[in-house]
């Protein structure tokens, strides 16, 4: 599970990046899909961050 938090972790960074680029290039429809994966993989990365801790618990 940890490294597929990582993964998604870095697909919300690279979302945040390309939000700003379509915000630069005044595309609307890019700016909309960046926020959204960026709000839903962020979001799944600080719950599993608080859910199962860093580095996870192993039952």
């Amino acid at each position: 599970m940890m490294i597929l938090m990582i993964i998604f972790g870095l697909v919300a960074i690279i979302s945040v990046v390309g939000t700003f680029q379509a915000i630069k290039e005044k595309n609307l429809l890019g700016v909309v899909f960046n926020v959204a994966s960026a709000a839903i993989f962020g979001w799944f990365v600080v719950m599993t961050v608080l859910h199962a801790g860093y580095p996870p618990k192993l039952h």
